[in-house]
């Protein structure tokens, strides 16, 4: 009975199966292929065209030596820690502040989400005016009669990072909040009349009965802001250029600069092998535990 029903299954939903065949072709062709493609020719010694030159573990070795690319994973560490955490709670609270059917909710929803619908080129640009000392928020309080003020990151090496992460916050965090308020808006109204018939006050409910049923919703807020803090290139460009010297280098950055100004192929194609690693670290154990654990049951 059991080899009747596999052809029956094998055949449900065919019109979606073979919708599918070009998207896991491109997956398999563009993804997979070009992943393969560049992790082998980061173990040749190509410069502006690639060469089968084998030079083993050559370019790894120099691009661990580089004190660049040091700075660039310190700096997507720091960048990366604080936007996840802060993302996170500042969404949250803010969700949690618009679900209690304040005046106005659309217009402050749109408000802090239409940061989102602008492009890293033009949120680094309108926040490198804001944090100009010349004529950004120092310049202001300074006219207000702080003479003394002083806050201009983008032009301080130990701090520049922040700079950078206050404009990846202020164009992230809108969508993060949305997806909060869609979660919060989803649980059961039951719940909630049942936890203040309790007499549980609501930060508690908020905290012990409201996050543990939003976790679908972390782990989605999670998936979005792990792939923006991997790819972040443009913001940096658009602020900082890199600068000052090399202070707020990402790997994204030192990517694209040896494959494409530097003519150095196979030191580019190192580094981005490390960050798929360093990608790859991240989501295969999250990855099995989340879905092992359903099949497991």
């Amino acid at each position: 009975m059991s080899a009747s029903v596999r052809p029956v299954q094998l055949f449900r939903n065919l019109n979606a199966k073979i919708a599918a065949i070009p998207m896991i072709l491109t997956a398999l062709v563009i993804f997979v292929g070009c992943s393969f493609w560049t992790i082998f020719y980061s173990f040749t010694n190509s410069k502006l065209l690639p060469k089968l030159k084998f030079v083993g573990i050559d370019q790894y070795e120099r691009l661990w030596a580089s004190n660049r690319w040091l700075i660039s994973i310190e700096n997507l560490a720091i960048y990366g820690f604080c936007t996840l955490v802060f993302s996170l709670l500042i969404g949250f609270l803010l969700a949690a502040l618009l679900d209690q059917k304040i005046r106005f909710e659309n217009t402050f929803r749109s408000i802090l989400l239409y940061p989102f619908a602008l492009s890293f080129i033009v949120t680094g640009l309108v926040w490198q005016w804001v944090l100009n000392p010349q004529f950004g928020i120092q310049k202001i309080v300074r006219d207000l009669g702080f003479e003394s003020f002083t806050f201009d990151p983008l032009y301080n090496p130990d701090i520049v990072i922040y700079g950078v992460l206050i404009a990846g916050l202020w164009q992230g965090t809108g969508l993060i909040m949305c997806l909060m308020l869609a979660g919060i808006r989803g649980i059961d109204q039951e719940i909630w009349k049942a936890a203040r018939i309790d007499g549980i006050k609501t930060w508690k409910t908020y905290v012990f009965i409201v996050i543990p049923m939003m976790r679908p919703i972390f782990i989605t807020s999670l998936v979005i802001i792990a792939s923006q803090i991997v790819r972040v290139y443009d913001l940096v460009v658009a602020q900082t250029g890199g600068g000052p010297g090399i202070a707020s280098e990402v790997p994204a950055k030192y990517v694209y600069d040896f494959l494409f100004l530097n003519q150095n192929l196979g030191q580019g194609f190192a580094a981005s092998t490390m960050m798929l690693v360093t990608v790859a670290i991240v989501i295969v154990p999250w990855a099995y535990l989340e879905f092992g654990r359903r099949k497991h049951g």
